[in-house]
């Protein structure tokens, strides 16, 4: 080949654009990395700080949680009203990334805590909660689905949602233990609606093509289609629950988000919202409920006790099935959240079904 014609290639070739790294992203649970996966399908991987089996309410990061976090473009987790004990840990590693709380990003549905309580037999809450949201930013070409809408004053926010209004922490190293966390205010298992899971799939494309612009095209067609995906699964999974009937009982009260999508209710929880151990008289009054309504379905869940399943449900023709928000046994992945989806919808329907 000609001296000319090899020169004229090289040149060529050298003035091609150098591909940049895809950015380095951190969520906190496999929810929010399913839909991170989602949209960053193609680019490249985000890494998980709760491990698949353990309780986000309450977990000890280890030192290769900490050099991620140390080297992250973006954060995105739900927020401490989920993950207190991630709270510091993001301020002292992660104060260069961009971080994202999504409970708190404008257009999320919330809901207020139930506490646990039991409830009365037509499903409604006794304590007459309202379901609340931020304000709708409307994101070009997004749905957002149709509900009340209540203003909330979340303090001194930016424009990611991330809250830097001071804190008293104290910190020795980083391991944060098992916190729990207040049964008042809003309910943090906000992955649940698919709704929020649509708005979190354009956010979470609107701050990756900030960091990243190169490939913001990619990001917002996977957003497209990821929402385009939560929209078959839940018309399937309303389909399929529509054939359901009766009332049933959850080992912890982390389903609302899924019941108000789906038009479902529940009798109540055997424990309260962060899952820790009920009382002997909590026992008793859920025992007493199953009784009176005749409960059919009692859900345990593969991160707690499912004894105490057991207790509640002993002497009753109460079918056990188990079910897990955090989708434990779901491989992850851009189709991780819509599988969650599909498996939870799936347990309610084999759990009530008759």
């Amino acid at each position: 080949m000609p001296k000319s014609v090899l020169s004229a290639l090289f040149l060529s070739v050298s003035a091609l654009p150098v591909l940049a790294e895809a950015p380095r992203v951190v969520a906190d649970i496999a929810p929010v990395q399913g839909l991170v996966a989602r949209v960053m399908a193609g680019v490249g991987e985000p890494d998980l700080l709760v491990p698949p089996g353990a309780s986000p309410h309450g977990h000890s990061l280890k030192p290769s949680d900490a050099r991620a976090l140390s080297s992250a473009d973006a954060v995105f987790w739900v927020g401490d009203a989920l993950s207190p004990w991630l709270e510091g840990s993001l301020e002292e590693l992660a104060s260069d990334a961009h971080v994202v709380s999504l409970l708190e990003a404008p257009g999320t549905l919330q809901l207020e805590f139930r506490n646990g309580a039991v409830f009365a037999a037509d499903g409604h809450d006794d304590h007459g909660h309202d379901d609340h949201s931020h304000d709708d930013h409307n994101h070009d070409g997004h749905d957002h689905a149709d509900h009340d809408e209540h203003a909330h004053d979340h303090g001194d926010h930016d424009a990611h949602g991330h809250d830097h209004s001071d804190h008293d922490h104290s910190h020795g190293g980083h391991d944060h233990g098992d916190h729990g966390h207040s049964h008042e205010g809003v309910d943090p298992h906000a992955w649940l609606a698919p709704q929020n899971g649509k708005q979190w799939l354009a956010l979470i494309a609107e701050e990756l093509s900030e960091i990243d612009p190169a490939n913001a095209e990619i990001y917002q067609s996977n957003a497209l289609a990821g929402q385009a995906e939560i929209d078959a699964v839940v018309e399937q999974v309303k389909a399929d629950l529509s054939q359901t009937q009766g009332e049933f009982v959850v080992f912890h009260d982390a389903y609302q988000y899924f019941e108000h999508s789906f038009g479902v209710s529940t009798l109540g929880a055997i424990s309260l919202a962060d899952a820790s151990d009920p009382s002997v008289a909590r026992i008793a009054e859920i025992r007493d409920a199953i009784a009176e309504a005749n409960v059919s379905c009692v859900f345990s869940e593969p991160q707690f006790n499912p004894g105490l399943v057991a207790t509640v449900a002993e002497g009753r023709d109460v079918k056990s099935v188990v079910i897990d928000p955090l989708g434990t046994e779901i491989a992850p992945g851009a189709s991780f959240y819509t599988d969650l989806l599909s498996d939870i919808g799936a347990d309610f329907v084999e759990c009530l079904s008759r």
